[in-house]
């Protein structure tokens, strides 16, 4: 047997190419991997990957445990609870050994039933109808996922889109549901989140540009050829998206068009969808703001959450007949509690904000705007709404969890204000939610910010602090992204061999309030970096952990974190795993014919005609930064080639340069999966079997 230590990895062939920007020459060796077409660069992902097999072959039985594990805690055949619309309780069903789910419908027992069926995997369903198997239609293919699905408001028919390359690019299709057969509807290169009209005579999409930027909302009326769809709305600015849906009291089509600052909304009535549509607020550069409609004393009146003056965002209403006019301030801006959405039933609304670094959620009057808050036991806990497309329901269902309490389905009696839980997420095994410990401490950043750092751990191992233990530290710090408490099934194999698991909720995400935020992009960029640098110190401070027995993790724009501090403080970490990780930045937003990088202009900056900013993003970025001499942690780089999001070229790169410089790099290539990885629950657990696996090897972590 050949030892992982005799194993060569592969070797990039050096091409210089020399890039010029504002005086600046840069020769990358490395940017022909770019070409996706060239059967040298997929021969050298495919020898990444077995390079990569190869040397952690010896991992083979500790990853199948860890599945074992996860799908032992996993029940497999399971429903969710079922959510109200029309006539029907929808709902969705996992089934053993199959990968996808199920989506199915049962019929309301009477019109005044408005608590959900207790469901038993066991047991069948009166009335059950089988809407879509996605295992029938992933059948024969690699990768699945769907970006569409809705069911008519009469409940007659079905739209669903899928995308079979991982590429986000879906084909979308309509299914009478009385004879399961499908219509001659099919609309291909769609993207996510089409939806039929109130009357279910039409069905409203969007399409994506060059860039993969949805540019375009679409009317296809039904049965008529798709050449004949009506273009409703195109946004010609490529530093804006555009997407459109109904309000849930399907009186507005409402087209919603956004870029990272600055947003804008039209209206269509929906009872005339080929009317011309109407602008809510005109557009102004830095000005935020979302609306959601309701009647107010037999008005129609928009609620409108915004950010004009007001950095953690207000809420007035206006007449939707004059939203120019006259605003009436309901919950005026309040520094520190950051609005996050309102959403309006016929009634009452609900408002989610954040304050004190944690999701709330509160029951807004119309009367006289007061909030209610609903509140919780837990010191750290993550709350939001889910499956409430009724207009005008009694009670309102909600999602709640913690790093210990499993995810939790309730519904709020909006009369009485009890709580009545319907479904908590079963974890298998024997469980117990005492036996584990959450906390938030607070590291000092260098400019003497205070970074909250959330921590969980298994009980029995010892408070952390206790003794020195494998810690996992997890970090995003990008778009005003925040990680909120969840348990994690598969996260439960690390706590029960004692690792410490922790989130540094750094500068660059939502946590704090939209100065967080701001404070962690564009020149502010490197706080986001620093943050995790000081939180993973400040750890090693308390003794929870040292450095030798510390992994840091991060994806996407979390990558681009793992690869700056990889570069800023290689010395604190054993290991870095980074999940498709952005970390040939630059690279990327000076080229505008890529994927989305005019719309990310405004969360990086623009360096194509910003020589500053150039100069500052040259400064971190991970490629552009390995240095010869650093003695670096072991890194294990995980990529799909049809991401269009974060192109497997850069982590490529990237492994390629470390290796030059001696760094032990791997880099995991999913030959066919997008920007989410690899599709099916099955695949996904053995993905993050092999992540977890890799991730106990550099701590050493003994079996139990």
């Amino acid at each position: 047997m050949t030892s992982s230590a005799s194993l060569q990895p592969p070797v990039a062939d050096r091409r210089p190419t020399v890039r010029t920007f504002h005086g600046d020459d840069v020769v990358d060796a490395y940017e022909w991997l770019r070409a996706k077409d060239d059967p040298a660069v997929i021969a050298h992902l495919e020898a990444e990957n077995a390079y990569t097999q190869s040397r952690t072959a010896h991992l083979e039985p500790l990853r199948e445990r860890i599945f074992q594990e996860i799908k032992g805690r996993t029940r497999e055949t399971d429903l969710s609870v079922p959510a109200r619309r029309g006539d029907w309780w929808y709902y969705g069903r996992t089934v053993e050994g199959k990968q996808y789910g199920i989506q199915c419908r049962a019929p309301l027992a009477s019109p005044d039933d408005w608590t959900p069926p207790s469901l038993s995997p066991d047991v069948d369903v009166p009335g059950e109808q089988v809407l879509l198997d996605a295992n029938v239609e992933a059948d024969g293919h690699e990768f699945f996922s769907m970006g569409s699905f809705e069911v008519s408001n009469d409940g007659a028919l079905m739209l669903y889109g899928i995308d079979l390359e991982g590429d986000e690019r879906y084909t979308l299709r309509v299914r009478d549901l009385a004879s399961g057969v499908d219509l001659d509807d099919v609309i291909p290169g769609t993207f996510a989140g089409a939806s039929f009209s109130p009357d279910g005579r039409f069905i409203v999409y969007s399409t994506v540009d060059d860039a993969w930027r949805p540019d375009t909302v679409w009317l296809h009326e039904l049965g008529a050829p798709v050449t004949s769809d009506a273009r409703l709305f195109h946004e010609p600015d490529e530093r804006f998206w555009v997407g459109a849906g109904f309000t849930r009291s399907d009186r507005y089509l409402v087209i919603e068009v956004g870029s990272s600052i600055t947003s804008e909304e039209w209206l269509v009535d929906a009872a005339d969808l080929r009317s011309a549509p109407s602008v809510v607020w005109p557009r102004r550069e830095g000005v935020e703001y979302e609306t959601s409609h309701a009647v107010v004393d037999g008005e129609d009146v928009l609620y409108v959450l915004h950010n004009d003056g007001a950095l953690d965002f207000e809420l007035v209403r206006v007449a939707a007949a004059d939203p120019l006019g006259a605003r009436e301030t309901v919950i005026p801006h309040r520094p520190g509690v950051r609005l996050l959405g309102v959403s309006c039933f016929r009634d009452w609304g609900v408002i989610g904000y954040r304050r004190e670094g944690l999701a709330r959620l509160g029951l807004l009057s119309y009367a006289d705007g007061s909030v209610d808050e609903i509140g919780f036991d837990e010191p750290l806990y993550s709350v939001g709404t889910g499956g409430n497309p009724e207009w005008a329901p009694p009670v309102l269902r909600i999602a709640y969890g913690s790093f210990v309490t499993p995810s939790t389905v309730a519904d709020l009696d909006i009369a009485t204000r009890s709580l009545m839980v319907r479904k908590q997420q079963p974890v298998l095994g024997g469980y117990d939610p005492e036996d584990y410990g959450q906390e938030r401490v607070w590291a000092t950043a260098a400019d003497g910010t205070l970074v909250p750092i959330s921590v969980v751990w298994k009980r029995s191992f010892g408070s952390p602090g206790s003794s020195v233990r494998p810690l996992h530290l997890y970090g995003y710090g990008s778009y005003e992204h925040s990680i909120d408490p969840g348990l994690s099934i598969a996260r439960l194999s690390e706590l029960d061999r004692g690792v410490v698991f922790a989130v540094a909720h750094v500068r660059g995400g939502g946590e704090m309030g939209r100065a967080w935020y701001e404070d962690g992009k564009m020149l502010a960029k490197r706080n986001t970096f620093t943050d995790f640098v000081d939180a993973a110190r400040h750890l090693i401070s308390l003794g929870y952990t040292s450095a030798d027995r510390m992994v840091a993790e991060g994806g996407s724009a979390g990558g681009l974190l793992m690869g700056a501090v990889a570069n800023l403080a290689p010395e604190l970490f054993a290991g870095i795993l980074a999940d498709v990780p952005f970390v040939d930045a630059l690279t990327s937003i000076l080229d505008p014919s890529l994927p989305l990088t005019v719309i990310e202009w405004d969360e990086w900056g623009d360096p194509l005609h910003d020589a500053d900013v150039y100069a500052y993003m040259k400064s971190y970025t991970p490629y552009e930064n390995v240095r010869a001499g650093v003695a670096y942690p072991r890194i294990l780089a995980v990529t799909s080639l049809n991401d269009t999001r974060v192109l497997y070229v850069e982590p490529a790169k990237w492994v390629a340069r470390l290796r030059e410089v001696g760094a032990d790099a791997m880099l995991k290539c999913e030959m066919v999966a997008g920007h989410g990885g690899v599709s099916g629950r099955y695949n996904s657990w053995r993905e993050r079997a092999f992540e977890l696996a890799w991730l106990f090897d550099v701590l050493g972590v003994a079996e139990r």
